[in-house]
């Protein structure tokens, strides 16, 4: 079942090339300047151990879009208002581009970016196809989009690179606060335990859609990162949906087909914990540490080095 898009390609090549010139001006960041502004997240957080990792960006990313997209207010609103139908990889990316921003980019860059996002958000309302009225700025609807994403984070390196203990688990949850609440969101969960009170509250109005098997189908080809294997663009595709709660799984009708095997779990694993050794110069959180005045692999140090670096 193909998704619903009345537009011929032919007609999608342009706005998908505006749009992608247009988002290439718009997201340009600099992470290294203006020296010595902090981020909203702090350099010894939890956040910045796990949003280094681009293994985990990836799989928690896709497994953030599945947990939206079940609701299909947000659904026909990212549908109807936004390049994704043309451009969804693009579009994820600078999904997932926001979120470094928030973590890793100047404050004042990051509250310029999360302000220009609300504007957009603010533009955005209609009606589902079953005739649900949606507005992106509903409360609900901002806080369980944060949230989600902060799951899919979270769980993919919690599953794949190594387990967080409890006290780092909240610590991960609650320093979004400062973030979610630029976006609007009035409850930014503060444990893996309050998101899954959230979804519970909105399970009964989740659905199965077509476009979930062709965004999964999206991120299997690879296209995304074409110089990546494509043995492991399926396997982050499966290990997506390996996180996400049973229920939603099950409401959105993901089958065995895309039950996770011993050699995807290895591959993830081992790519996600290889991942997290890569001392990346140009990542954001090197450059954001030399911002801060501190050594470019302060992310990669010990909670002890880094303790001892912020305080010398």
């Amino acid at each position: 079942m193909a998704l619903r898009n009345p537009v011929p390609a032919e007609r999608e090549a342009a706005p998908a090339q505006e749009a992608k010139r247009a988002a290439a001006r718009e997201w340009k960041i600099d992470y290294l300047s203006p020296a010595g502004e902090p981020s909203l997240v702090p350099p010894d957080s939890v956040q910045w151990r796990v949003y280094r990792n681009p293994i985990v960006m990836g799989i928690g990313g896709v497994a953030a879009v599945l947990l939206e997209f079940a609701d299909p207010r947000i659904r026909s609103g990212v549908w109807d208002h936004s390049v994704y139908k043309v451009d969804p990889i693009g579009r994820s990316r600078r999904t997932g581009l926001a979120a470094m921003v928030g973590v890793y980019g100047p404050a004042s860059v990051a509250r310029r970016v999360i302000s220009g996002v609300t504007k957009m958000h603010a533009r955005v309302s209609g009606e589902t196809p079953n005739g649900q009225s949606y507005r992106a700025l509903d409360p609900v609807l901002l806080n369980w989009v944060f949230a989600t994403a902060l799951f899919g984070f979270f769980k993919a390196y919690h599953t794949f690179v190594r387990p967080l203990s409890p006290d780092d688990q909240v610590r991960f949850f609650r320093e979004g606060k400062p973030v979610g609440e630029l976006y609007g969101v009035t409850n930014c969960v503060g444990s893996e335990a309050e998101f899954v009170a959230m979804m519970e509250e909105l399970l009964p109005g989740f659905e199965p859609h077509p476009i979930n098997l062709e965004f999964l189908n999206i991120i299997e080809s690879g296209r995304s990162a074409p110089s990546s294997p494509r043995f492991l663009h399926r396997a982050m595709a499966r290990g997506a949906v390996a996180i996400l709660p049973s229920v939603v799984r099950k409401k959105l009708e993901l089958g065995a087909e895309w039950d996770l095997t011993a050699l995807d779990r290895l591959a993830l694993t081992s790519a996600g914990r290889l991942a997290d050794h890569w001392r990346d110069r140009d990542s954001p959180a090197w450059q954001a540490a030399l911002r801060h005045g501190l050594p470019g692999d302060f992310a990669w140090r010990s909670p002890s080095m880094q303790r001892s670096l912020l305080k010398s």
